[in-house]
C-alpha cells in the first residue's frame, strides 16, 4: 500500500510494525531464557488418580506469564515467576503402579505481545512411587490372636480395678512414685489380620484388592500384615506401616 500510494507515513508505519514484530520474537525467547528447572521430591500416589508432581523453578529476574503442562493431556498450569526460587505442583495421572516418571513436560509462553509462541520440552528425571489402584474385591485374610500380657502397645492409663491382672499394671510408673494404674491397650480385641492375594485372581487385580483392604484396615485401626510373593511384613499399625505395605504392593 505504501508503494502504491507513495505515502511516507504509510512507509513509516510499515517499518515500525515490522520492527515491533522482530523485537517481539526476541522478547518472547527471553521470557524462557535463563529459567532453571529441576524436580522436587514427589510423594507417593495411587494409579489412575490425578496426582501432583513437584517442580522447582529458579530465575534471577521476574518473568512474564508462562504455561507448564505434561504432554499426556493433563491440565496446564499458568504462572508468573518472581525472582528467586518458586515451587509448583503440576497435575498428572499415572497409568500404572511402580516407580513411574511423568511424561515429557512442555513450557511455553506468548509474552509479551502474543505474536509468537516460544516453547521448550524437558523430561523429568525423578521417578514417583505409584501405589496400585484401589479396587474392592476378594482378599485372603488369616486372623490370629495374640497374648496381650507383657506387651507395651498401650496408649493410656486408667485406675486399677478389683482383681486386676498383674500383667496389665503399670509397674514401671509405680516404681517412679506415680499412683498404681493399669494400661489401656490399643488393641482390646487382641486380633490381627494377615493379608494375602486371593487365589485364582490375576496379580494386578489382586494387588488392587489388597491396596483397598490395606486402606480400610488402616482407617479401622486394626493390626494387619502382608504376605506377597515370598515377602512378609509383620502385623502393625500406623501411617508408616500402611505406606510400607502399599510400597510392597507397588513394587511387587
Amino acid at each position: 500500500m505504501a508503494i502504491q500510494t507513495s505515502s511516507n507515513n504509510t512507509f513509516l508505519l510499515a517499518f515500525l510494525m515490522l520492527g515491533i514484530m522482530l523485537l517481539a520474537m526476541f522478547l518472547t525467547h527471553d521470557t524462557l531464557d535463563g529459567v532453571t528447572l529441576r524436580c522436587g521430591q514427589p510423594v507417593p500416589a495411587f494409579a489412575a488418580e490425578t496426582s501432583s508432581y513437584p517442580l522447582i523453578l529458579e530465575t534471577r529476574s521476574p518473568r512474564p506469564p508462562m504455561r507448564l503442562r505434561f504432554r499426556d493431556g493433563s491440565r496446564a498450569v499458568s504462572l508468573q515467576l518472581s525472582s528467586g526460587i518458586s515451587t509448583i505442583a503440576l497435575p498428572w495421572t499415572p497409568p500404572c503402579r511402580g516407580w513411574q516418571r511423568p511424561p515429557q513436560l512442555q513450557v511455553e509462553t506468548i509474552a509479551p505481545l502474543g505474536l509468537f509462541i516460544c516453547w521448550t520440552r524437558w523430561m523429568p528425571a525423578q521417578p514417583q512411587l505409584i501405589w496400585p489402584r484401589c479396587r474392592s474385591g476378594p482378599v485372603r485374610e488369616m486372623q490370629s490372636s495374640r497374648s496381650r500380657h507383657g506387651l507395651e502397645e498401650w496408649h493410656d492409663l486408667r485406675d486399677v480395678r478389683d482383681q486386676e491382672s498383674p500383667a496389665v499394671v503399670d509397674w514401671t510408673g509405680a516404681a517412679k512414685g506415680r499412683p498404681l494404674q493399669a494400661k489401656v491397650f490399643t488393641d482390646p480385641t487382641n486380633q490381627e489380620k494377615m493379608l494375602e492375594p486371593a487365589s485364582g485372581i490375576p496379580l494386578e487385580q489382586a494387588l488392587e484388592h489388597l491396596a483397598k483392604r490395606v486402606i480400610q484396615l488402616h482407617q479401622q485401626g486394626v493390626r494387619y500384615g502382608l504376605r506377597l510373593r515370598g515377602k512378609s511384613l509383620a502385623p502393625g499399625m500406623g501411617l508408616r506401616h500402611r505406606n510400607a505395605c502399599l510400597e510392597a504392593l507397588a513394587t511387587a
